[in-house]
């Protein structure tokens, strides 16, 4: 797929509960610091501006770990401070901006084709599934599994603090079979930080690669893709 602008320069911000890391086109290793709860989106854009001093950029994509319409965040972020929700990330960072949940990144980014569901497996559980090129975010962590309990109380850090890992493990793998026989999808994606506890994978799946936030960032800027809820 041939990029809108061969020459254009794409900073890639992946905003999670414990950090903010960032890399943008032409730069081989990625930077990061730590957000954490009391990180609002004026100390995240100040932060990045100050790690990406001397970097060159043209535009900007962020992952956002939160629920994001038509390019902007609609619900306040569960691991971090108030504030996302209205704020204006193109005035701040003076450079057009594209917008879209964290989980639907890592899965643009991981995507080959074909129907993909992404489970993100870090603090909580994210989750997109793309079909034929076109990406929905979805929030699969917050359905009902148990009474009084989600799926990301269950396959989330906390999980997998509770259970351990070998029971963390299982169910790991039923709730994805699971979800493939629900959402039919040719193949998932096991992304996150926690993707390397897992000792064996459910059927038809593969992992993540922990560059994939950044290649979702870069492709978002490609023709014919766009975040759910842009124009193609």
């Amino acid at each position: 797929m041939k990029s809108q602008a061969k020459a254009m320069k794409i900073l890639v911000i992946d905003v999670g509960g414990s950090h903010v890391k960032c890399l943008a086109t032409g730069c081989e290793d990625a930077r990061e610091f730590a957000s954490g709860p009391e990180m609002g989106p004026r100390e995240m854009v100040k932060g990045v501006l100050q790690m990406v001093e001397g970097w060159s950029f043209e535009a900007v994509s962020i992952g956002y770990p939160g629920v994001v319409r038509n390019g902007a965040p609609v619900r306040e972020p569960h691991n971090l401070g108030p504030g996302w929700v209205g704020f204006d990330f193109q005035a701040a960072f003076s450079l057009p901006v594209k917008i879209i949940n964290d989980a639907a990144m890592q899965a643009l980014g991981a995507y080959e084709g074909g129907a993909m569901l992404f489970l993100g497996l870090g603090t909580g559980l994210g989750s997109a599934l793309i079909v034929d090129g076109a990406i929905a975010a979805m929030e699969l962590g917050h359905l009902c599994y148990a009474p009084g309990r989600t799926y990301e109380d269950y396959l989330g850090e906390q999980g997998l603090e509770r259970l351990g890992k070998r029971k963390w493990r299982r169910k790991v793998r039923k709730v994805a079979a699971g979800f493939r026989k629900a959402l039919l999808p040719d193949y998932i994606v096991l992304g996150g930080g926690n993707v390397n506890k897992l000792k064996q994978l459910p059927p038809q799946a593969r992992r993540g690669n922990n560059a994939d936030a950044f290649t979702g960032g870069f492709r978002l800027w490609q023709r014919g893709i766009s975040a759910p809820g842009e124009p193609a």
